[in-house]
C-alpha cells in the first residue's frame, strides 16, 4: 500500500469514527430531549443544539424526528437485552432470576436516559414503535415464568399467565412513574413489591431461599 493510499485510508477511518461519535451524541441528546419534553413537543433544532451540531449535520444522519426516535429505541433495546441476558447467579432458580432482573432493569432505568426514553417512545401514541420495549419486556417475563412453572417453582394454584400480568403491570408502572419520580425505581420499591407478591407466587419451601432485594444488581 502506497503512502498516498494509506493517508486516504486513515482519513476515511477518522471520518467514519467522527461520524459514529456524532451519531451517538445525537441519539443521546435526542433521548434527553424526548425524556424531558416528550416526543411530540421535542424539536430537531433543540436536539441538534444540545448535541452541539448543526441541523444539517443532524439531517445527514437522520432524515426526520421519527427516524431519530427509531434509533433511540433501537439503542434502548440493546440496553434492555443487556439487562435481561445477564448471566444468572449460580444456583439461583427462575423466580430469583426474575427478581434480580427487575432490580437490574430499575437500576438501568434510573441511570440510563437512552433506556428510559426508549421505553417512553414504545408507549408514544403519535408514532409506530419499531422495537416496542414494553412488549419485549412482557415476552421476557412470560418466558421466564413459564419456565419457572415447568420447573416446579410456582405454587400449584397459581397460573403463570396471572403472574405475568401482575409483574408486567407493576414493573411497567414503576417505569412510567419513575420517569418523573425516581423513588418508583428505587431498590426499596422493587423489594417491597416482591415481598408482597412472592408469598402467593411460590411454595413455602422455596420462599425462604429467595432474596427480594436481588442477589446481584446492575
Amino acid at each position: 500500500m502506497g503512502v498516498a493510499t494509506l493517508a486516504v485510508t486513515e482519513q476515511s477511518m477518522v471520518k467514519q469514527e467522527r461520524a459514529a461519535r456524532t451519531r451517538e451524541t445525537l441519539i443521546r441528546s435526542a433521548a434527553q430531549i424526548f425524556d424531558r419534553e416528550g416526543f411530540s413537543v421535542a424539536s430537531l433544532t433543540g436536539i441538534s443544539s444540545l448535541a452541539g451540531v448543526s441541523n444539517g449535520a443532524l439531517h445527514f444522519h437522520f432524515a426526520s424526528k421519527a427516524a431519530l426516535a427509531d434509533a433511540v429505541e433501537a439503542a434502548a433495546l440493546t440496553r434492555l437485552l443487556a439487562v435481561t441476558d445477564a448471566g444468572p447467579t449460580p444456583g439461583a432458580g427462575r423466580v430469583q432470576r426474575l427478581v434480580d432482573v427487575t432490580h437490574g432493569l430499575a437500576a438501568a432505568l434510573r441511570s440510563d436516559v437512552v433506556l428510559r426514553a426508549g421505553f417512553e417512545l414504545s408507549g408514544e401514541p403519535s408514532r409506530v414503535s419499531q422495537s416496542d420495549l414494553r412488549e419485549r419486556w412482557r415476552r421476557w417475563v412470560q418466558e421466564t415464568l413459564e419456565r419457572a412453572d415447568a420447573e416446579g417453582e410456582l405454587h400449584p394454584e397459581v397460573a403463570a399467565r396471572d403472574v405475568v400480568t401482575a409483574v408486567v403491570a407493576a414493573t411497567v408502572g414503576f417505569e412510567v412513574l419513575g420517569a418523573r419520580d425516581a423513588v418508583w425505581l428505587s431498590e426499596s420499591t422493587v423489594a417491597r413489591f416482591w415481598r408482597l407478591l412472592l408469598p402467593t407466587l411460590v411454595p413455602a419451601a422455596l420462599l425462604a431461599e429467595l432474596d427480594v432485594e436481588g442477589t446481584h444488581q446492575s
